[in-house]
């Protein structure tokens, strides 16, 4: 397996996981934990869907997922009910709007 790949840590999808929608019709979903690696995985390297590694699954999968999801809001709402719970110790971001490049 790549070194370079993300993976949700156990803490992480505990708190990711209740917030999943759970009508599923048809066929049962494949593993949301790899899915949703996958997904966080092409938007912090800035790939494209068709070049997601295919340790997370078809990249099909990956691109419906994250677009059905999007329409039906559940990403919106996940978004909120993490950032309404309080900044997170482990992750700091800073504004580089102001921040000057030389060359």
């Amino acid at each position: 397996m790549r070194r370079n790949l993300y993976w949700l840590s156990d803490e992480q999808w505990r708190q990711i996981e209740p917030h999943l929608p759970q009508d599923v019709r048809g066929k049962a979903r494949v593993d949301d934990r790899r899915v949703i690696s996958g997904i966080l995985h092409v938007i912090k390297s800035g790939c494209r869907w068709c070049d997601c590694p295919p340790e997370y699954g078809p990249r099909t999968t990956i691109y419906n997922r994250f677009v059905r999801w999007a329409e039906r809001g559940v990403w919106e709402r996940l978004f909120r009910e993490l950032a309404a719970r309080g900044r997170s110790t482990q992750t700091q971001m800073i504004d580089a709007t102001h921040v000057k490049a030389h060359r």
